[in-house]
């Protein structure tokens, strides 16, 4: 059998625009996967990447809730200064969750283990070849942690999840209950769309939303958005897509609107007349130029006694 191309590209077309080049393809939307036999099946799957147990003192005995809240902040600062796909996020918090639920780790492996679920998250939901680069995470962490500390708990997280990493995280239902709600003509779906993705990337950081399904924090975020937008009433709807009971629809739902009210007033207070986190003490991401930023560990996570 003969294996021998012969076709000739003309030089124009093999190599490509020098502005295109660097930029990463997304696959396009595909209507297939808004059909309902997919939400059918993440709402089965759903139950395998839960985590249904307080590990708090049951698995992890000096990692508090605390520390788990500042290394979700700095994983989140990380994921928006690099521009990170909103996917990769959730997907992370939900491996640091799915491994405090089944193994104990020190006080000083905490954000080493953020770090490892991060460049996991950003492997996979990442298009193309943009994930987050090792030398960079390790660089965020002030270099608190070495390249080689950071590849052996890559296969360290890897192995205690049975390398299975294609979890279901809330961003996963938002299409598919955006397209079954009757919001033509009264609301721009995209706006939504933007305003649950914030409310689900600000849950993550809060461990009592960590017990809610992906199902139930994705219905309730998009309720929430409707609500701050004038439109109520499409809880029972989202109850019937998602067989859901409706006392813990409306239970996560106040959670939600009570962490958003509560951290509008932790800024004005902590920021008052228009300061900025910088003249709190915070300690911004560095830029590209690694040579000449500071560190990118937030200053509240390195005082903790590790």
């Amino acid at each position: 059998m003969e294996l021998l191309c012969a076709e000739r590209v003309s030089p124009s077309s093999a190599a490509p625009a020098p502005a295109l080049a660097s930029v990463a393809r997304a696959a396009a939307p595909d209507p297939v996967l808004l059909r309902r036999r997919v939400l059918d099946n993440l709402l089965r799957t759903e139950e395998r990447y839960a985590v249904t147990v307080n590990y708090f003192g049951a698995v992890q005995t000096e990692v508090t809730p605390h520390m788990r809240r500042l290394v979700a902040e700095w994983m989140l600062e990380v994921c928006e200064d690099q521009g990170c796909q909103e996917e990769v996020f959730p997907l992370a918090v939900s491996y640091l969750d799915r491994f405090l639920s089944t193994c104990p780790v020190g006080k000083s492996q905490v954000q080493l283990l953020g770090t490892a679920c991060l460049l996991l998250a950003s492997k996979l939901r990442e298009p193309g070849s943009r994930c987050l680069p090792a030398d960079l995470l390790v660089f965020y962490t002030a270099n608190s942690i070495t390249l080689s500390d950071l590849c052996s708990w890559e296969l360290l997280v890897l192995s205690k999840l049975k390398w299975d990493v294609a979890g279901v995280t809330a961003h996963d239902f938002l299409p598919l209950l955006l397209s079954r709600l009757p919001l033509r003509g009264l609301v721009n779906t995209d706006m939504v769309h933007r305003h649950a993705q914030t409310f689900i990337a600000l849950a993550a950081r809060d461990y009592e939303f960590t017990l809610y399904s992906a199902s139930t924090l994705a219905s309730c975020s998009i309720a929430a958005a409707l609500r701050g937008l004038s439109l109520d009433g499409h809880l029972p709807r989202l109850q019937e897509l998602t067989g859901i009971d409706l006392d813990c629809l409306q239970t996560c739902l106040e959670q939600i609107e009570e962490m958003v009210q509560n951290m509008i007033e932790d800024r004005a207070v902590s920021a008052p007349n228009g300061q900025t986190r910088e003249a709190a003490g915070w300690t911004p991401p560095p830029s590209q130029d690694k040579a000449h930023s500071n560190a990118a560990t937030p200053t509240d996570v390195r005082d903790v006694h590790f």
